[in-house]
């Protein structure tokens, strides 16, 4: 009796648990979204308000200036000059992020002014419907973004990044490495499109495969010979690391692994499983002592 009442308090302990925890998902999420309309908005009056002055360069960047010093008085920290011209950047960039038709749907007072009924439209989207959210990742994500000029890159980096669950230094990690310039010598023109709109599909081996792969976070020294054992020894000290390296659907089969074909016995020095690809992946390491070079086949 003991035993199935502890059963069944364990069952609602985890059902509540579970509840609570995704509800202090939700709660985090809104809230960043509405930080993140919140900059967004913050642009947008700013950019609006240099159109309609027609000012000078020099009298909006006073305007700025002024402008920090009243909201950090205010609110404190978070306001500074920078900061409101990544606002700015923020809002030009993504100014068709949240469309005209998204507004119209949100706004339910039609007696305020036209102004102020859009303004408070935006900042009453639905943070319910997952289709209604217009910025996925955190404000330190979005600031790394606003930096990459390329449209296509940086979509692609933010679809990457969501999809992948990236943290920041992740998604600095693998922009510093160049993954979408590796990505994009990989594919024709349909294909590298499809990269800045649906990020990395994997339907086919070789959409799997990167040219070169980078591995710089092992920390191996260019003036030391490694053998195979070193750099296996390596990958698997950063396993983590080299699986975020290796892309989507990649899980870790097992290092010195023996495979028997026609009577004949060899060791892999690692294999992976593509859960995409529904294939084993294995990598044999090479050292050239000669050009003191690693690589990776």
């Amino acid at each position: 009796m003991k035993k199935k009442l502890s059963l069944s308090s364990n069952t609602l302990f985890e059902s509540i648990r579970s509840l609570i925890q995704e509800a202090q998902q939700r709660v985090v999420r809104n809230i960043n979204t509405t930080m993140l309309i919140a900059y967004f908005e913050i642009g947008k009056r700013i950019v609006e308000h240099e159109q309609h002055g027609k000012q000078r360069a020099d009298y909006a960047k006073q305007i700025i200036t002024q402008l920090s010093k009243d909201l950090t008085r205010e609110f404190g920290r978070g306001y500074s000059v920078d900061n409101l011209e990544r606002f700015r950047k923020f809002y030009l960039i993504y100014k068709n992020r949240i469309s005209a038709s998204l507004v119209r749907k949100s706004s339910k007072n039609q007696k305020l002014k036209p102004e102020i009924t859009k303004s408070a439209s935006v900042m009453r989207l639905s943070l319910s419907n997952q289709t209604d959210i217009p910025f996925t990742l955190s404000w330190t994500h979005y600031i790394q973004l606003l930096k990459i000029d390329n449209e296509e890159e940086r979509n692609f980096y933010e679809i990457e990044a969501t999809q992948n669950y990236w943290s920041v230094r992740e998604l600095q990690r693998q922009y510093h490495s160049a993954l979408y310039e590796r990505l994009v010598l990989s594919r024709d023109k349909k294909g590298v499109k499809q990269l800045a709109q649906k990020g990395q599909i994997i339907e086919q081996p070789t959409d799997a495969l990167k040219n070169p792969y980078v591995l710089e976070f092992l920390d191996l020294r260019e003036d030391n010979r490694y053998t195979e054992n070193d750099m296996e020894t390596a990958i698997i000290n950063k396993l983590e690391h080299f699986m975020l390296e290796l892309g989507k659907g990649f899980c870790f089969v097992g290092r010195q692994k023996r495979f028997t074909f026609e009577g004949d016995s060899f060791y892999v020095d690692l294999v992976f499983y593509n859960r995409l690809l529904k294939c084993f992946v294995l990598f044999d390491l090479l050292c050239c002592a000669q050009h003191n070079k690693s690589y990776v086949a």
